[in-house]
């Protein structure tokens, strides 16, 4: 018992005295290599590159009246399979309003707490950026300028190109700009 006892402190010193080590020598590779740090530049705003993209980009996705052009082209061929204005912008087919996953209890300390209904719930998802609950789908839904609704299922050998210009390319298999809307 003492000798088990005796071991356990040894360790838990062992552990102590490389945890200190550790927290002072930076980590090295076996070759020797040390990590490296960098300090990412910010602009004006106090924002990255890559957050002032995603901004820009949930700013662009959300312009009032904005037109995009989406393209379906082969990987294959390079052939533009399908064309389409956007009204606003495409959306995947996996986003949502509302979590899709709350907790069966009324525990508070599952995360945050959603209304759905008249009933209060708890959910560990969080709200993205853009104001829906969700993952990217494998297909994706979107109005034209018309007001023609289309859900693509996008599969293999396909590139989903979106653009707030249009492209200028040699030829279109399906121009959905050519259907008429039926009237309701």
């Amino acid at each position: 018992m003492k000798k088990a006892l005796a071991v356990l402190v040894s360790v838990v010193v062992l552990g102590v005295l490389v945890g200190c080590d550790v927290q002072n020598n930076p980590p090295q590779s076996a070759s020797g290599v040390k990590k490296a740090t960098v300090q990412v530049p910010i602009n004006p705003e106090g924002l990255t590159t890559e957050q002032q993209n995603i901004r820009e980009r949930l700013l662009e996705d959300n312009k009032p009246g904005s037109v995009k052009h989406l393209y379906v082209i082969s990987a294959y061929s390079g052939q533009v399979i399908i064309y389409s204005t956007v009204r606003g912008k495409v959306t995947s087919g996996g986003k949502r309003l509302t979590p899709t996953e709350v907790a069966a209890s009324q525990n508070r300390d599952f995360g945050f707490e959603v209304q759905i209904g008249s009933e209060r719930h708890w959910t560990g998802e969080v709200l993205q950026d853009d104001g829906t609950y969700g993952h990217s789908a494998d297909y994706l839904y979107w109005w034209d300028t018309k007001g023609v609704y289309h859900q693509h299922y996008v599969s293999g050998g396909q590139i989903v190109h979106v653009s707030n210009q249009p492209l200028a390319v040699k030829g279109i298999i399906i121009n959905m700009e050519l259907t008429t809307r039926q009237s309701d």
